[in-house]
């Protein structure tokens, strides 16, 4: 049987990174959706558009829907009635977006092999500091790499390794998972508001509590911020990780929670959004 993890290692190492476009705020998209643009136009037809970037038709249309909106005009518009039965196809406006964003992606890549040859380490700095740079309003995000799928009914289970050992396990449709390219292996992030997390600490017997909550990560309190009535509670995480949950400054004083001391954040797993890099 062939090891791939083997024979990965004795690739030689490349450097990667990514291109996308913004309406304002808001992402209008990068590569994958670029591709699906391109699609819709060669083959003019969204079904056979979303089959050849392997998605669904309504995640296709969803993401033209998106798209149309971010842009401020029409980039996809469907035809109907005609002699040639109607159709999709791209207006003007999209097709430049396209011939631009290769044009970009072209000049990107040739920025990525002259910084990567010249600078040491750049491909894991370049990495990191794309990642550091998302804004995003969940007070937790977290980085690590998704480990198993579990499929569902209707749901899909995702587990999300982080650098400390530790698991995160997220809930989302089945949709979700194929829209993000979700597989094992593949590298995503983690939001999780604080106001979503609970703090509990072990009972004086010492034997932990059992909650329903399908996250539980032990930590030590690293620091306590109050306020007039809330109070915001930090605790690191094996691998130097850190989360935060905001909880009541009764709920502070009842448990005991000061620096040093150790506690459990837990958090549903429909609670956890995921995410990746386009």
């Amino acid at each position: 049987m062939t090891n791939d993890r083997s024979d990965a290692s004795r690739e030689p190492l490349e450097l990667g990174g990514s291109v996308w476009f913004q309406a304002g705020a808001q992402t209008l998209g990068g590569a994958s959706r670029i591709a699906l643009l391109a699609a819709i136009g060669e083959t003019g037809s969204i079904t056979s558009a979303a089959k050849a970037v392997g998605i669904s038709y309504k995640g296709a249309w969803d993401a033209v829907d998106t798209m149309n909106n971010l842009a401020g005009e029409p980039l996809v518009v469907r035809m109907t009635g005609g002699k040639g039965g109607g159709g999709t196809t791209l207006t003007p406006r999209a097709v430049k977006l396209i011939e631009t964003f290769r044009a970009v992606e072209r000049e990107h890549r040739r920025f990525l092999e002259r910084a990567g040859a010249a600078i040491e380490g750049f491909a894991t700095d370049w990495d990191l500091i794309g990642r550091i740079g998302m804004k995003t309003s969940a007070r937790n995000q977290f980085y690590g790499t998704v480990s198993r799928i579990t499929r569902g009914t209707v749901n899909d289970e995702v587990s999300l390794a982080l650098p400390g050992g530790q698991t995160i396990v997220a809930v989302l449709t089945h949709e979700s998972t194929e829209a993000l390219a979700l597989a094992e292996g593949v590298a995503a992030f983690a939001l999780i508001k604080a106001s979503w997390v609970v703090l509990f600490v072990d009972g004086e017997d010492g034997t932990p509590l059992k909650l329903s909550a399908r996250n539980q990560l032990r930590g030590t309190v690293q620091s306590v911020k109050h306020g007039a009535v809330n109070a915001e509670v930090s605790l690191a995480l094996d691998g130097g990780a850190v989360i935060t949950a905001v909880v009541t400054n009764e709920s502070v004083e009842t448990l005991g929670l000061r620096e040093g001391a150790s506690a459990v954040a837990a958090f549903k797993a429909s609670s956890v959004i995921l995410g990746v890099k386009d």
